[in-house]
Parts: structure tokens; sequence; C-alpha cells
């Protein structure tokens, strides 16, 4: 039975640790940009330089703002000048009759036109600028956001390897311990001071550690999966991770400045955000009802091959004048006209249904739901920062109480050591010895790792990048 409680205390203080990596399933991998070796070694400031940079969210984020660039181009267009041109060739296969024998119309007939329209007072185009701009702050934030979540994300994923190498590192160290005791106690039974019975049971505890070692390694290779995904490393890539879990801590403890200021947050801004747009889209539908005005200016070139020669039949001419112009203009020459006309347009809506005051309306309500909407998750941000606030004070002091029961739990397995081996203490002790240990030392790394992540969420809340 004692021989099982090392099992039982390694797999209670792995658990969190474990069900956390293996509850999260990799999606697919990008190609690693860049010539990348086979084995690398991250940082944590490296890590988070290629997620940040790699990522296929942070990817997309930054491909939304560039669109809305666009947009604000494509609004912006819609002020300036529109020149079109068009021109048409027209050939006569069956004229139109007037009368019997007599045709009318050119047999050839060659036509171009050009147009320019531009805006002089388009009230919905400009509220419709503005409106573009808003959503190119929304993207921006959205962006921000993406950062922000992929970073703690990044955090904690790099501090679970951390930990899992940790506590592998942990149950290494007790193997090597038990398996020195089980060599120290095959010695005393072949010189007949010691029983059989410590013998066993010092072996039975070394193969009970077995399982926990292994479960532990497929737990270091999932943690890392998990980091890879984040950062878009190819699987065939082996990584490996700088750092400890105690100096990370006494790096975030001169790091973290505690404060209650949500304004950052980003889910508060998107909402901010979202609330400005709908304004901006009430003043574009109120825009649409105003009158607009614009100046426009066209031009013709055409010409055909119209016989000419006719026209004296239906008056307005001597027959010497006639026979003048018919010998003057023959039906291989073209007349060539050329008019121009420039003009103000005015645009007045005066009755559409009552569409526009009824989406004017809905608008409103619109706005009043985003009021609603972010005093609301405003006050769940906040109970999720004092929340975060709380867990940090609780794990820091946790990983302070452990500290100090490691360094207890050290003397105690050192004093039943030198017992056992004076024949003074039992197998009994010196198990519960080692298995306290060996508990203190896993739950010294848990706490380290609970004060890391909530720091990592406080961190996320107030919506900082870094």
């Amino acid at each position: 039975m004692r021989n099982n409680i090392l099992r039982t205390a390694a797999l209670s203080i792995l658990a969190t640790a474990v069900t956390a990596v293996q509850a999260q399933t990799p999606g697919q991998y990008d190609a690693y940009q860049g010539d990348s070796p086979k084995r690398i070694t991250l940082t944590l400031e490296r890590a988070l330089e290629i997620a940040l940079s790699d990522n296929p969210t942070i990817r997309i984020a930054d491909t939304e703002v560039e669109r809305y660039d666009y947009v604000i181009g494509q609004t912006r267009g819609s002020l300036l000048p529109q020149i079109s041109a068009d021109g048409t060739y027209t050939r006569s296969v069956v004229k139109q009759e007037i009368a019997k024998g007599l045709s009318f119309g050119a047999d050839n007939t060659i036509t171009a036109n050009a147009s320019l329209s531009l805006p002089l007072f388009a009230p919905a185009v400009w509220r419709t600028l503005r409106m573009n701009r808003t959503q190119m702050a929304a993207a921006v934030e959205s962006a921000r956001s993406s950062r922000i979540e992929l970073t703690a994300e990044v955090k904690k994923a790099f501090y679970n390897v951390l930990l899992v190498e940790q506590s592998l590192e942990v149950l290494h160290e007790s193997e090597s311990t038990i398996k020195q005791t089980v060599d120290d106690i095959e010695v005393k039974l072949q010189n007949g001071v010691s029983s059989e019975y410590d013998f066993l049971t010092a072996q039975v505890q070394l193969s009970n550690l077995q399982p926990d070692i292994i479960r532990t390694e497929n737990s270091v290779a999932t943690a890392k999966l998990l980091l890879k995904m984040y950062l878009s490393l190819p699987e065939d890539i082996d990584i490996e991770v700088s750092g400890s879990l105690d100096a990370m801590s006494s790096l975030v403890d001169r790091s973290v400045e505690l404060s209650t200021d949500i304004s950052e947050n980003s889910q508060l801004r998107a909402l901010d955000l979202q609330e400005e747009l709908l304004r901006h889209q009430l003043k574009v539908a109120n825009a649409s009802r105003l009158p607009s005005i614009g100046a426009f200016a066209s031009a013709s070139y055409s010409g055909n091959d119209l016989d000419r020669s006719s026209f004296g039949a239906f008056g307005g001419g001597s027959a010497d004048s006639e026979a003048g112009t018919a010998g003057a203009i023959t039906r291989s020459s073209f007349y060539w006209q050329h008019p121009v006309s420039v003009g103000v347009q005015i645009s007045i809506p005066i009755f559409a249904g009552l569409s526009k005051m009824k989406q004017a309306r809905s608008i409103k309500n619109q706005i009043a739901q985003m009021g609603m909407q972010r005093e609301y998750a405003r006050r769940q941000i906040d109970v999720q920062l004092r929340s975060a606030i709380n867990d940090m004070l609780a794990a820091r002091a946790s990983m302070k109480a452990q500290e100090q029961t490691v360094r207890q739990a050290e003397k105690a397995y050192s004093i039943a050591d030198t017992r056992f081996s004076n024949d003074a203490g039992t197998i009994l002790e010196l198990n519960s010895a080692q298995l306290a240990e060996t508990q203190a030392r896993l739950g010294y790394s848990q706490a380290i790792y609970e004060y890391l992540t909530a720091c990592a969420e406080y961190e996320r809340i107030l919506g900082r990048e870094k």
C-alpha cells in the first residue's frame, strides 16, 4: 500500500498540467518560414517573437487591417471625378424607308462619347468615409486582441513545458535515489544485515515509479506539440525550451504591476468601437435623406456617310443649290459633329416608403443594446480581473509555502536516510520521507506554474501585449 502512495502523489500533482495539455488538439501546421534547423532552442522571448510573426491568426488579422485600407481608398474614390468613354460603329444592312423606294439613314456611322461627373455635395459619402475609418480602427483592435490572446496562450504553453520537464526531472532524481536505496539494501541482504522484505519493498517502490515516468515523458511530448502549434512550427522540428520555473517567477515578480484599470481591455475597446460604428451607420442613414449635388459634362464626336443629295426633295432650296450640294458632298464623304454639354444635377429624396426612418430607428435600437452589453461586459471583466489578482496572490503565497516545505522535506529525508543506513530506522520511514520529499518538490513546481499562468491571465485581462 505504501509503495503505491508515491505513484498516487505524483499523478495528483501532474494531473492539472497533463490534462490541460491533452485536452487541446493540435491543428494544422504551417511551414516554418526561413531556413530552420531540425532542432531549435527557445527562450520565452524567442517563442513569442516566432508566434507573433508566423501564427495564422496574426497574419489573418493583419490582412484584415490591410483590407480596410483598400475600403477607405474605395470610398474616397467616390469623391473624385468619374470619367468614362465609349465608341460605336454601325453598318446599316437594311435602311428604314420613309416612302416606297425612298430610304433614310447612313450606311456607316461612327460615334465616340465621353462623360465626366464630379460630386459637389455628397453627405452620405463623407459619412461613409468616417465610418470606414472606424472600421479600420476596429480591425486594428481585433489584430491587437489576437496578439494579446496568442501571447497569453504561448506563455501558458511555454510554462507548461517547463513544468512537465521539471516534474520529469524530479521523478528521475527520485528514481535514482530509490535505485541507490535498492542497491544498498541488496548489499546489506547479502551480508545478512537486512531482510528480504526491505529489499522487495524497495524494488516494488522503484517499479511503481516507472509508469509515472512514462506518462510524464508523454506529457512532455504533448506539451511541446502544443507549443509548436502556437508557433506554427512543423512537427519534424524538435524544440528545447530554455529557462526554469524559478527564474521565470523571479522575472515576473520584478515586472508585474498590480492594477485595476481595465480601460485597455481588448473586449471593452472592441465594444466601444462597435458602438461608434453603429453611430456612424446612423449618420450615414440620415445623410442618405439629404440632397446631393453633382456636376457633369459630356462630349461626343460622331460622323456618318448620309446621302444629302435627296434633302432638296423636302424643300428648303433651289434646284441649282441642290445640284451644288450634291456635287460638293458625295456618298463617300463623312459629316462630323461634336456637341459638348455641361451642367449641374441635384437629387432630392422625397419619400422612400418610410424605409429610411425605420432603418434609423433600428440602428438606434442596436446602439441601446450595445450600451447595455458593454456595461454587462465591464462588470464581468472587473470580476475576472479581481479573481485573477486573487489567484496571483494565492499562488504566490502557496509558492512561498511550498518552498519552505521542500527544505523541510529534504531535511527529513536526509535524517531518515541516515537512520536507515545506521540500522536505526525502518524502510517504511525511509519510503515515507522519500515520498514526502517528492510530493513537496512536485507541489513547488506546480505552485510556480499556477503563479505564472495566473500572471499571464492577469495581463491578458488588462490588455497587455507583453
